[in-house]
Parts: structure tokens; sequence; C-alpha cells
């Protein structure tokens, strides 16, 4: 019997026979180990316990932790299989589409004779506790190719993922399914595996939530129940994540955003942003503290159109990559495009006019409005959107000045981040993707120019290989929240493909003709996802200068409103953003009101204010302030009320 050499963490190495499973692997080692096992992993694959070993590699014993990820894998991807088992012992006749392991947990996309309601969780939940306290084994049967689809004869979506594995690359002709328990006598699903040995082993899992999807992404397919859960190597993991999720409820920018009066997104115009008189006033505040950081690094802000012949979108490549995702209209009979970003137009600013080395670098800036067509089951909140705003820029300049240009830039985004209290940032270096425009010798100049630029900034990295734009390698900035959520929003690209390929030139000191580089760049990225984060970070405490309503004035009694007016007015013009409370309640209630809403200061205005031209000052979480001039107001606040710092 042949043998094959496995090395293991520690770096020791053990020949085995050729066949050998993992589970004896454990066992070799200590019965307690095999007890723990969940799966193993050779190279970079996991497999089932059970499954013989045929290849040399390193190896690993995966057991029960929720800091491996394999682990998690396991217990998730198993744990779905349950999840599907009991929705179908509770719905005959369901049909089962697809159910994936993901980050945070699990999913199955399925259809159900009669619909799923939230208030089927418990029954379902109480249904899986009853499959897992069984301990049935998770058993692996591997047919022929025609014994498989058969086996799927009449299941709609199985046969069809049956047809998509036996097409995919490296099949080897035959279909793998899974039987919680005896073959032919319990649940059986068709699934290329892994699963952890038993069903005792998920303990620990939640049914979360249900939404809408559609078979294979595509909207005009069956729509489809998805149905979220989650499970975690022991009780403390899960109890840790459901409290997060509880954090994460009462932070959600959906909720918060209404409770503000801020935005609303509705039907007539999906995934397009409905910005309220308040939420307008944040745009705005954001926007133009974007401004006084780039105005000082010597940006020149520009205003392109939102509709373009498509012809310029098939020139630059953009047609080619992001067809399916454009908004196309026309013009009578000519085909136009709504952009979905902003490089090519600052391109034909650029090729206006003769431009000159001494030019170089020009920094173009624009909070274009962008469109893309993104799928209905993707779009959240303002986090993912159809129609944003980005803080955009492209920077044309030579190549000895990338390196200059990139760290100045990863110098802005920082500042940024760390304005708003964000300074746990990761930086990703995407490299070159499969589909792509350009000469591999001019990806690897382009490449080589990033890489140097990053050490210019003095910047850590993560490679993120074939992961770049299709014209340019990039760097991602994926900032942490303080619920330690990645949130990726910055990045820059370097770009020698798209000036070429749209004819930007300029003249050298050679007084020849050169092709500029492009840095494409965005700090922020999208203005909507970023309020969404900031609303979520804040729980709609914003600093002042970013707050909607800085300011409510509130009159003890109707006597006192025309004082409480001429106070606005005082406000107003010194740049305050402050509105008056002139309701008939109470004192109490407008206070609570303020509370709620979280404004900021609370200005109270009565007999003893009125007489002495003074107004009695409340801050947010500090109380009392005393009583002050508007002219001491203002003085006070002028630092927290200034846009840049």
């Amino acid at each position: 019997m042949s043998q094959i050499e496995l090395t293991f963490p520690d770096g020791s190495v053990r020949s085995v026979a050729s066949g050998t499973t993992g589970l004896e692997i454990a066992k070799g080692i200590s019965e307690g180990l095999a007890r723990k096992a969940l799966g193993v992993k050779l190279g970079d694959k996991v497999l089932d316990l059970t499954r013989p070993l045929t290849e040399s590699g390193t190896i690993k014993i995966i057991t029960p932790s929720n800091d491996d990820p394999d682990a998690l894998m396991l217990l998730r991807h198993s744990c779905s299989h349950v999840l599907a088992e009991a929705i179908c012992d509770l719905f005959p006749g369901t049909k089962l589409a697809y159910g994936p392991a993901i980050e945070k947990g699990f999913y199955y996309d399925l259809m159900t004779p009669t619909p799923i309601q939230q208030s089927d969780f418990e029954r379902i939940e109480k249904r899986m506790k009853e499959i897992i306290k069984e301990d049935r084994p998770f058993v692996r049967c591997e047919v022929s190719a025609e014994d498989g689809l058969k086996r799927t004869e009449g299941d709609k979506y199985k046969t069809d993922n049956a047809q998509r594995a036996l097409a995919r690359e490296g099949s080897d002709g035959t279909l793998s399914f899974y039987v919680t328990g005896e073959p032919g006598k319990n649940f059986e699903d068709l699934c290329a595996g892994p699963h952890v040995p038993s069903t005792g082993k998920l303990k620990n899992f939640k049914v979360l939530s249900m939404s809408g999807a559609y078979w294979h992404g595509d909207q005009n397919s069956d729509q489809l129940t998805r149905v979220y859960g989650t499970c975690f190597a022991d009780k403390e993991g899960l109890e840790t994540y459901l409290k997060f999720l509880e954090e994460a409820e009462k932070r959600d920018h959906r909720k918060i955003g209404k409770e503000m009066d801020l935005y609303h997104i509705e039907d007539h115009s999906p995934g397009m942003v409905f910005w309220h008189p308040k939420g307008t006033k944040m745009v705005n505040a954001l926007k133009d503290y974007i401004r006084g950081k780039i105005d000082r690094r010597g940006y020149l802000e520009v205003i392109t159109p939102e509709i373009v012949n498509k012809t310029l979108w098939i020139k630059s490549g953009h047609a080619d990559k992001y067809n399916e995702n454009m908004f196309k209209t026309l013009a009578g009979d000519v085909e136009m495009a709504v952009k979905p970003m902003n490089c090519p137009c600052h391109i034909q600013i650029f090729n206006t006019g003769l431009r000159s080395w001494r030019d170089l670098p020009m920094r173009l800036a624009e909070f274009g409005k962008c469109h893309r067509y993104e799928p209905a089951g993707t779009m959240h909140g303002l986090m993912r959107v159809r129609g944003f705003v980005q803080d955009d820029a492209h920077i044309f300049c030579t190549e000895d000045q990338i390196a200059s240009e990139v760290a100045d830039f990863c110098a802005l985004v920082k500042e940024i981040y760390h304005d708003f209290g964000f300074d746990d940032i990761v930086v990703k270096f995407s490299t070159r993707p499969e589909k792509r425009v350009g000469s591999d010798e001019i990806w690897d100049k382009a490449e080589a120019a990033l890489a140097e630029a990053t050490k210019l900034a003095g910047l850590d990295y993560i490679l993120n290989p074939g992961e770049g734009a299709f014209y340019g390698p990039k760097l991602e900035f994926t900032l942490k929240d303080s619920l330690g959520r990645d949130w990726q929003c910055g990045t820059i690209q370097v770009d020698f493909n798209l000036p070429q390929r749209l004819g930007a030139e300029y003249v050298g000191k050679d007084n020849q003709k050169h092709i500029p580089v492009m840095l494409h760049r965005a700090a922020v990225g999208s203005i909507e996802r970023f309020l969404g984060i900031l609303i979520e970070e804040f729980m709609g405490d914003f600093p002042l200068w970013l707050a909607p309503v800085q300011a409510r004035v509130l009159p003890i009694s109707e006597k006192f409103v025309d004082y409480a007016k001429q106070v606005e007015k005082e406000l107003v013009n010194a740049g305050v953003r402050v509105e008056v409370d002139e309701s008939n309640e109470k004192l109490g209630y407008k206070i609570r009101q303020c509370e709620l809403q979280k404004i900021p200061y609370k200005i109270i205005v009565g007999e003893k204010e009125q007489a002495e031209g003074l107004i009695a000052v409340n801050k947010r979480k500090e109380g009392d302030k005393g009583q002050m001039t508007v002219a001491q107001f203002l003085e006070m606040t002028a630092d927290d009320r200034k846009v840049v710092r």
C-alpha cells in the first residue's frame, strides 16, 4: 500500500497509508482529540473526518473554536442542513435551493408551499433541537452523474445545482449527497460538503431572520425565501454574537434615520435616497468638511454630466465591465448611459486645451452623482444603493509624481478617519484581475509604482491578489467601527490605461507629447454609505458641526415665542443650524423631544431671559451650562461648529 507524508502544525512529519482517514489520524494522537474533532484540513482543503486522505501535505485536525474560520464553516454549513430538514418537516413540499455558510452564519434559500413567518422561528428551532439531540451522523454518499441526476429528478433547483456541479472545472463526473442519519430513511441533500461528524456538534445555534431572494440572484427568476441563522463552537460565542446583534439593531441607521427624519427610500425609486431637509444639511456639512480638506491640497472641483453617450463608456472599457450594472436611456435614437463612475468625464475635462508638464499634477475633484444597477436583494438602506454621490477625484500626473501623490492621499485618508474616531484601519493592496485592459508590461509598471508609494507613505498592507480595478492596481482602506465591523471606504488606483484609451496627453519638458498617469481616488467613497456608517457609529449623537440641528430654542410658554424667534434669527445669522419649538406642550415634554432627537443644545427662554437679553443653555449629556448672551454661546461653541479643524 502506498504511503503519504503528512506535516502537522508543530512541524512534525508522519508517514501513513494512503486512504487513512482524518478520524484515524486523530485517534492515533488521542481519543480525546478524536471525540472533539470536527473535520480535517489537508493543504487548503477542508474534508470530513471520514474522507480517505490520498495526498501528501500539511494537515490540521479541526476542533471547535470561535477563532478558527474552518471550524465555524463546518459548524455553520452543517447547521444549514439541519435548518433545511426542520423546515422540510414542518412545511411538507418545500423545495431546497442553496444553503451555504457565510461570514457570520449561514442561510438557506428555499421555496415553501405556504409562506414562512417570523413567528415560525420558534417551532423551527424546536425541531432543529430535536434533530441535534438525536446526534445523527452526516453520511456522505458519492454516486455517478447518472444516478445523481435521477435522485434530483423533478426537483428544479437540485437538478440545476447538480448540472452545474458536473459542468464545473475539475469535476470527476460524480455527485455527492449527504444524509443526516441512515441513507434511504433520513434527510438527504445534494452537497459537496464537508460536514461535522454528527448533528450533536451543533447545539449553539440560532435562527435569526429571513428575507426574499432570487434563484441565482436573477430577479427575473423564481423568488425564494432566504432564512438566516448562525452557529458557534460554544454557548459563550453564540451569546456574545447575539448581544452584538442587539447592539447593532439599536444603531441601525435605517431606524435612527427615520426617528431623526433624515431620509427615506421608497418603491418609486428603489435604491435611491430621498434626503429630507435635516439629512440634506448633513450631506452638505460632510461635503463642506471634505472640501476644506482637499482645497488645502490643491484640488480643483468640477461638475460633469450624469448622462453621457454610451460610446465614451465603450471606448473607456467600462461598458464591457459594467454593462449589466449601467442604466441606459435614449436621446432620440442615440444610446446614452447614466454614469456609473466619474473617471471618463474627468479625462474629457483634462483633454480640453493643451496641457503642459507644468500643469501636473492636476487634481480634479467632484461630488459626482453615479448610478449602478444593484440587484434588488443586495440593497440595504444607505449602505448599498443604486444612486450615490462619491467624493471622487482624479489626479493626472507624471510617473515620477505617483509616489508623492499616493503618499499625500494616504495621509489625507488617515486624517479624515481620525477626525471621526476611526484609527483602526486595514489597507489592502489589490493586484491585477483576470479580466483587465492593458499589457502585462503596463501592469508591472503600475503595481511597482504603487508598491513604491506605500513605502514612502509608511503603509503596511495585506496583499489582495486579483482584486484590482480592470484598469489598474489599487489600495483599499477599510476602517473598523466600535462594534468591530469592517467598512471598506477609501481607495486609490494607479491607472496607465484609461488616459491612453481616451487620448489624454501633455507636453513634457522635452517638448514631446506624453500620456499622463491617472490616479483614481476617493477618501470616504459613497457619501450615502459613509453617512450610514456615521449614523450607526454615533447613534445619532453627531459632532456639533455635523448635527442636522445644532440647537433648539424652547420658549417656556407662548408668551416667549417672539423672543425665541429673535434668538433664532441671531443664531441663524451666525451660521448655527437652529429651530424653535413653538408647540403648546409643557417644557418637560419639549426637553424630552430634544433628547429623543439627540439635539446637541437646548436653549431655554422665559421671563428672566427675555428681560435680561439672555439664554439658558443646556448641553446634551453634560447638562446646565448656565445663562449667557447669544454672543457668549457662539464663542463657546465656535470651535465645535467649525467644519474643518
